[in-house]
């Protein structure tokens, strides 16, 4: 029987919607906790999970104990060896030393739940030792070993453990936590691990935007059109972190939070660096749209990097009233765009097709996944 491995981290995500960019270490987690933060993890664990019901009693369950996996995967009806100890605060270590146990267990994939902090961890002890799969449930996930959301993380497993996949090396990336709150990017590659592939259900690793001329060009010609054509007065403007969008504020003469997402009224900020409950208080009772740009290379419009644009935030402002914009050179490398709520309720309505604002008065149809 084959041995599916299963590491939860309890915290990952927790910095999201709050606005904290990540929920690396324990300063930061204290933040997220004292501004209202949940966890978000185990709730995507179950989701996994529970797509994976029809393997119950094919495949053997290693899971780490409590928080760590035991309590969703028994709580979906898994049958399960148990490793580690069961703690109420986990850490970094409880990680590694779960990853290492399973390694040496030989199970034929480790699914993790967790974000690119996850992935460095579990990469420092794995390797390429054994197939991983990440299930995303962080914030940033610049990394390509994560299934594109739960559902896909699943099918995936159920593939690759029932009659097989090629094995390839996905990237690992991670960022500087507090260098992306003072809003600066600082990404590096860290390493690779062997992950099942399966085309259409991976993400690809984030791709930078470019700064060459033409690319600043488009962005301005964009941002132009945006402040003509698209803005209206008395609108709250929810607007998505990215170069994209801050050059429509640059052209404004405002200061937009590069990483974060900031509210626009009247052409003028009136919240910068919002979280999700920020943002439901100052748009209630008010016309409201969101103005969101890709992420090169992955494709996603929502659920990577501006987890404070929630699933509630999108249903109050409505499907109708979202906008995308980017450039030519970023959609030319996009087949689809993507989006992952956490409510795949949610992610199943904002399926279909939308307009991306290209250029001045320029616009194409894409398909979202």
């Amino acid at each position: 029987m084959k041995k599916l491995g299963l590491i939860v981290n309890p915290i990952a995500g927790m910095g999201g919607a709050v606005g904290l960019k990540g929920t690396d270490g324990e300063k930061t987690l204290r933040k997220a906790i004292a501004l209202g933060a949940e966890p978000i993890a185990p709730a995507r664990a179950k989701v996994f999970l529970s797509y994976l019901k029809k393997v119950i009693g094919k495949v053997h369950m290693v899971a780490a104990a409590g928080k760590m996996g035991e309590e969703e995967a028994k709580g979906i009806g898994f049958e399960c060896t148990i490793i580690g100890e069961a703690k109420d605060k986990t850490t970094p270590l409880d990680t590694k030393e779960a990853a290492k146990i399973m390694t040496e267990e030989n199970v034929n994939l480790l699914a993790f739940c967790g974000g690119d902090g996850t992935a460095r961890d579990i990469m420092d002890v794995v390797g390429l030792k054994i197939p991983v799969l990440g299930v995303p449930t962080g914030v940033k996930m610049h990394s390509a070993v994560f299934a594109l959301n739960p559902e896909a993380a699943a099918y995936i497993t159920a593939k690759f453990l029932s009659s097989g996949l090629p094995l390839r090396e996905a990237e690992v990336m991670d960022v500087d936590e507090e260098a992306f709150r003072q809003n600066r990017l600082s990404a590096k590659l860290y390493g690779y691990m062997l992950v099942p592939y399966e085309a259409g259900y991976l993400q690809g690793v984030k791709i930078p935007s470019s700064h060459s001329r033409s690319e600043l060009r488009n962005q301005a010609a964009i941002a132009i059109y945006v402040i003509e054509k698209i803005l209206e007065p008395e609108v709250i403007y929810i607007l998505g972190p990215g170069t994209t969008t801050r050059t429509i504020v640059d052209l404004l003469d405002q200061k937009k939070t590069l990483l974060g997402v900031d509210l626009l009224l009247n052409k003028k900020i009136i919240v910068k660096d919002a979280n999700e409950k920020a943002i439901l208080r100052y748009i209630e009772g008010r016309k409201t749209k969101i103005i969101v740009t890709p992420i090169g290379g992955q494709g996603f419009i929502f659920g990577r990097g501006n987890q404070q644009i929630s699933s509630q935030v999108i249903r109050k402002v409505g499907a109708q009233n979202i906008i995308v914009i980017a450039t030519r050179n970023k959609i030319e490398n996009l087949r689809v765009l993507r989006v992952d709520t956490g409510d795949p309720r949610l992610d199943e309505e904002l399926r279909g097709k939308i307009e991306v604002i290209i250029d001045y008065n320029q616009k194409v149809i894409m398909p979202i996944m």
